[in-house]
């Protein structure tokens, strides 16, 4: 009775989803590749204009102009259409002030709007729509606070478009068409990406949460049925193979038994990328002091003795913004150049780059746990199993502190920025859950990227074959379904 339901339910709900997982694992194959676009911080710093060193105002008399509730948020200088601005995010709430107080910022207008247009791309703009629904490059209902939206097409051979919103001139997407290609065929459909459904974040998170769980619900039945089914032919023939003549029979029943477990981890994974892993696994019992210690930002309560127009200085004719940051109590600015991105230390009137010691490192630990707590450091010159990145854009060498307690912490900080990754036992259970078995990040595998292509190739055409057999056995069932109704 239960192998009967069992078998039912893999049959019904196969019929059903078969057409949704080879799309996901074909998709998958793209994604490895091309992703979804988005305009980046790289495109956003080479539209700026190089900071110039004159006009620019003593620090303290930027911070009386900031409100009180926003001095632990983050302050950035830049220039754009030769406008200097101070730039302060405390969460969704921004402040602008004027480098020049004698100045008045333009109005963000369409004069203003063309202007920013031009900078991101010189080819002739051809066409000019505008937005006051989201469209498939621009689907996340956030940006409705930006309506109406314009979006300019480029005669160029790249066919660029650009959207840029009419509150505040920000540029909210840049795409070409190859871009726009990949994307159909790849991130769209894999993600569920439709403007219809993405607008609205919850409804789309508990839409591809539902196809996941009865996708599981599918693959678990399905290695069920397919271990049973050997064992059924064992206890007749004393022969341990698969009992289906019929070609997409045997070809369904051999590829499923050989990479359900696959599809299986592959899909919950997936749908664990939506969901917080579980608060049980890996219980949390330090978070508190390890965000009030090294999340901690202050800029007036700091001592910057180096003067942010000396770093402008130095680098005259390259600066493209300066972001005023803190390693606990060391004052810093970061720096970003046409090329490159450079921290200063700035606790000393001498220009100089931020070189962290190990002391430096441990007295910020020693304030999160106490002197009483074991901890081992050591300066990190390779990628570990979780200080890991196929891109390779995590930063190397870091110092690593490993803790003695409960919740075995970890942390990972770079010498050369202050920036850090905090990673616990809960931690590492949503890496496994999520990035582990989807995307196979596997120091292993990472370390020889020709055999995590080959691995992750051969995966995702074993759970494409599972697939597409199931189609066709799917199609054939319906088929007979229909003819029987007929009848």
């Amino acid at each position: 009775m239960i192998n009967k339901i069992i078998y039912s339910i893999h049959r019904i709900l196969g019929t059903l989803l078969s057409v949704l997982f080879l799309m996901w694992f074909v998709t998958g194959m793209v994604l490895i590749y091309h992703t979804f676009p988005k305009v980046n911080n790289k495109q956003k710093t080479k539209v700026l204009d190089t900071l110039s060193v004159a006009h620019l105002p003593d620090f303290n008399s930027v911070l009386h102009q900031i409100p009180d509730s926003m001095l632990e948020g983050t302050i950035r200088l830049d220039q754009f259409l030769g406008e200097t601005k101070f730039h302060v995010q405390a969460g969704k709430t921004e402040c602008i002030i004027p480098a020049d107080s004698l100045k008045t910022f333009s109005e963000v207008n369409w004069n203003y709007i063309k202007q920013t247009a031009e900078k991101w791309c010189s080819a002739q703009v051809i066409r000019v729509d505008t937005l006051r629904k989201l469209d498939q490059w621009i689907p996340f209902g956030q940006l409705k606070k930006d309506f109406p939206i314009y979006k300019f097409y480029y005669d160029d051979e790249e066919n660029h478009q650009l959207y840029i919103s009419s509150k505040s001139a920000d540029v909210l997407q840049f795409t070409t068409s190859d871009q726009r290609f990949w994307a159909w065929v790849g991130a769209i459909p894999h993600w569920v990406y439709f403007t219809i459904l993405r607008q609205d974040k919850d409804l789309w998170v508990k839409s591809v949460v539902i196809l996941s769980a009865l996708g599981i619900l599918m693959t678990v039945s399905g290695i069920w049925v397919g271990i049973d089914a050997y064992l059924q032919r064992y206890r007749r023939q004393k022969t341990l193979a698969s009992p289906y003549k019929k070609k997409w029979y045997w070809w369904h029943h051999v590829t499923g038994v050989l990479f359900g477990i696959f599809v299986l981890t592959w899909i919950f994974s997936g749908m664990m990328s939506l969901v917080d892993t579980p608060s049980w696994l890996g219980r949390t019992r330090n978070e508190s002091s390890v965000d009030r210690v090294l999340s901690h930002r202050n800029v007036s309560s700091l001592n910057y003795k180096l003067d942010y127009r000396t770093v402008v200085k130095a680098y005259s004719g390259k600066i493209k913004s300066v972001e005023w940051d803190n390693f606990r109590n060391i004052p810093l600015y970061n720096i970003v150049t046409e090329t490159d991105k450079v921290t200063i230390d700035a606790s000393a009137d001498t220009l100089r780059v931020l070189q962290l010691t190990e002391q430096d490192v441990l007295s910020v630990i020693h304030e999160i746990h106490g002197n009483h707590i074991p901890k081992n450091i050591s300066l990190l010159t390779e990628y570990d199993a979780y200080y890991i990145s196929k891109a390779g854009h995590l930063p190397l060498p870091v110092y690593r502190v490993n803790i003695d307690n409960e919740d075995k912490d970890t942390y990972y900080i770079n010498p050369a920025t202050g920036k850090y990754r905090h990673v616990n036992n809960h931690d590492r259970w949503g890496f496994w859950m999520y990035q582990g078995l989807h995307s196979l990040k596997i120091k292993f595998l990472l370390d020889y990227p020709w055999v995590w292509t080959l691995v992750m190739w051969t995966l995702l055409t074993g759970g494409a074959v599972v697939s597409l057999s199931g189609v066709v056995l799917g199609y054939r069932y319906v088929a007979r379904k229909c003819r029987k109704l007929k009848s």
